[in-house]
């Protein structure tokens, strides 16, 4: 990938004896979150053989091992990122009967709020969507989009939206407005005049996306 440094295309040196099962189960584990943690922190200008063993606390051949290098363990991640959604935005209506399709973007523009505000990792990718291009990212963008779109399907049941609603542009301008709330909220703490910082400016925030969702299939 181009923003890997060159130790990311190291050849590795002979294995080392191989761990028991357990410890290597282990060690992948460790490899994955130090993976992980540091695409968080610094993208993949961070994103090192070296680096990752470090965090992990292990040798860099390892990595090799498990993963077959840098582009295996990216791989790795994006597989456990393709179930983010599931795992991070809970199919429930808060309380709520959802009575009409607005309702059901509404509470899916709360509960993705939500889940991305909670996430480094998940609003670092959404950056990288905007300002780089490469396979991993493109295959953790699209994991992320069925996610959401089975979401949809899963939580709707027999609601439909208004017959000539053009759905998938109105729930993409729903879900865009969303990301791009959370992404200013990390940056700035303010977009186009509004603050973002307190939980009271979140609730406005997320109210007024609510808001729009509900009109945009009255």
């Amino acid at each position: 990938m181009n923003a890997m440094t060159a130790e990311a295309v190291e050849t590795p040196a002979a294995p080392e004896k191989e761990l028991p099962v357990r410890d290597r189960v282990q060690t992948q584990g460790r490899i994955f979150q130090a993976g992980r943690a540091l695409l968080a922190e610094g993208g993949f200008q961070a994103f090192g053989v070296n680096a990752v063993a470090r965090k992990a606390g292990c040798d860099k051949q390892l990595i090799y091992r498990y993963f077959g290098g840098l582009d295996g363990l990216v791989d790795a991640i994006g597989e456990d990122l393709a179930g983010w959604v599931m795992k991070h935005v809970p199919e429930d209506q808060g309380g709520r009967f959802l009575l009409t399709y607005g309702d059901l973007m509404e509470r899916l523009a709360e509960l993705y709020a939500d889940a991305l505000r909670a996430d480094p990792l998940i609003r670092r990718i959404l950056v990288w969507e905007l300002s780089e291009s490469s396979p991993h990212i493109a295959r953790m963008a699209d994991a992320r989009a069925k996610g959401i779109a089975q979401w949809i399907e899963r939580m709707r049941g027999s609601l439909t939206p208004p017959k000539g609603a053009d759905t998938v542009a109105l729930n993409a301008v729903v879900i865009a407005a969303v990301q791009q709330l959370v992404l200013a909220a990390e940056t700035s703490g303010s977009f186009a005049g509004l603050p973002l910082k307190s939980q009271k400016d979140w609730a406005r925030a997320v109210s007024a996306v609510a808001r729009m969702a509900r009109a945009a299939y009255a």
